[in-house]
């Protein structure tokens, strides 16, 4: 998927200090309360860590889909949490985590002005956290609304 973007020495990648604070609320979450419980509760438990933090969280924002060749809202996504308005945060508690999981991730990403995900998953024998990085240079449609394009 090409969606990784490995940093080299001295390279930063976007929303380094917020991004740590979120895995400290994954690693607190899932030291504590271990795996098993129902998405629902992880979902909770994450808001509560996060507040604890000062984290701003909103719960199923509505985050809009451009059109890739238009640069036109094409509909709206419901990411799990939008964390400070920066990061996008699906969290599972499955068995497994699947490529769907992941595709899912990568297209609000691909699709929206954000550019950091996490997928995490509670329940998988180690604790699963997959962080996804699409940098807004790489997205057409940005350029289009920016320069006056269409909307």
């Amino acid at each position: 998927m090409g969606t990784q973007k490995h940093t080299q020495a001295g390279e930063v990648f976007p929303h380094r200090k917020l991004s740590y604070q979120i895995q400290g609320c994954f690693f607190m979450i899932r030291k504590a309360y271990g795996p098993g419980h129902k998405e629902v509760v992880y979902h909770r438990l994450f808001d509560e860590e996060t507040k604890v933090h000062g984290l701003k969280v909103e719960k199923e924002k509505k985050i809009p889909v451009y059109s890739q060749r238009t640069g036109k809202v094409v509909g709206y996504y419901q990411p799990d949490r939008l964390v400070e308005d920066k990061i996008i945060v699906e969290i599972k508690s499955s068995k497994f985590t699947t490529k769907n999981d992941e595709k899912q991730l990568y297209y609000y990403l691909r699709n929206s002005q954000y550019e950091v995900g996490y997928l995490v998953n509670f329940s998988t024998p180690k604790l699963y956290v997959k962080r996804i990085i699409y940098t807004n240079d790489r997205k057409p449609f940005l350029r289009l609304t920016a320069s006056g394009g269409y909307k």
